[in-house]
């Protein structure tokens, strides 16, 4: 394992922050939105970022957005924190957009769920590799969502050379801690991919990282909740995620179609402009939730 490798998954136990993507009042990609909310969550200490994440709006990017919003993450990332670039739907499209994010300086890859209606177990394990190979040695990052591939097509994935930790972003954590010891020799990083909620019993069986779209408004708050996992003070960081209840259940409307739409309400409310929601995500919000969510965000200043 080379230093950066070593330090990149050093760094994977920490927050994977996943960047919203911005848009203009036309909607087009507007990258230089970005920079205050880049900014911030580097200043606040996040460990790793991520460009072209679901917090990112990824599947409702074209390719070429997909592909400029990496360079343009990392040019501003600039190396001060591991940046992530998110690959993901034809096993041509992630190709390309592997290399893309390779010529970008992204640190590693995160490989998505696949959303075609006809994915066999196997076939993701080939297409994962294809996807390694195509990144030409850049480490990669899993992103599980559906378990019930099976634990022997799950450590399929673990073993290939170029995996070096895996996003679990299934609320099992007790299948989360076979698919663990199936693997333990390798050394992976297992990060909690459903957030801030879920990331106190994910810590409690081994994931000792989580992601965090909560980081592009208040990535303080993630790194306190974090902090007090590292100390194993669950008192402390179930009383903060407490605090962040009404935020996360909102997300959650509309079959979690205001996942990214609470995010972008928020910011723009707390003078981060990074545009509107693209649809299938709801966009603006109903009128109670986004009073609800003023009111937050008014108690957060």
């Amino acid at each position: 394992m080379t230093e950066s490798t070593a330090s990149l998954r050093t760094a994977l136990d920490g927050i994977s922050g996943i960047l919203v993507t911005p848009f203009d009042d036309t909607d087009r990609i507007a990258p230089d939105r970005l920079a205050p909310v880049i900014d911030r969550a580097i200043a606040a200490g996040v460990h790793v970022l991520v460009a072209n994440g679901n917090t990112s709006e990824f599947f409702g990017l074209t390719m070429a957005e997909a592909e400029h919003m990496v360079h343009a993450a990392a040019e501003h990332v600039a190396g001060r924190v591991p940046l992530l670039g998110g690959v993901g739907r034809s096993v041509h499209d992630a190709c390309a957009l592997a290399r893309a994010s390779r010529q970008a300086g992204a640190a590693a890859l995160m490989v998505h769920q696949l959303t075609d209606p006809f994915v066999a177990p196997s076939g993701v394990v080939t297409y994962v590799r294809r996807i390694a190979d195509a990144a030409d040695g850049l480490p990669v990052v899993l992103y599980l969502r559906d378990d019930a591939i099976g634990l022997p097509v799950i450590e399929a994935l673990c073993r290939i050379p170029q995996v070096i930790g895996v996003k679990w972003a299934s609320p099992t954590p007790l299948r989360l801690v076979q698919a663990m010891a199936q693997v333990a020799d390798r050394g992976l990083a297992w990060v909690c991919g459903l957030a801030e909620p879920w990331a106190p019993p994910m810590y409690a069986v081994g994931a000792r990282g989580f992601t965090s779209g909560l980081i592009n408004l208040r990535p303080e708050l993630s790194m306190r909740i974090h902090a007090a996992l590292a100390k194993g003070d669950y008192t402390l960081a179930t009383e903060l995620i407490g605090g962040i209840a009404t935020f996360e259940e909102l997300r959650t409307h509309e079959r979690n179609g205001a996942n990214v739409s609470v995010v972008k309400a928020a910011l723009r409310y707390a003078g981060l402009d990074c545009g509107a929601a693209r649809p299938p995500s709801t966009w603006p919000l109903p009128e109670a939730d986004r009073l609800q969510l003023e009111r937050l965000v008014d108690g957060w200043k």
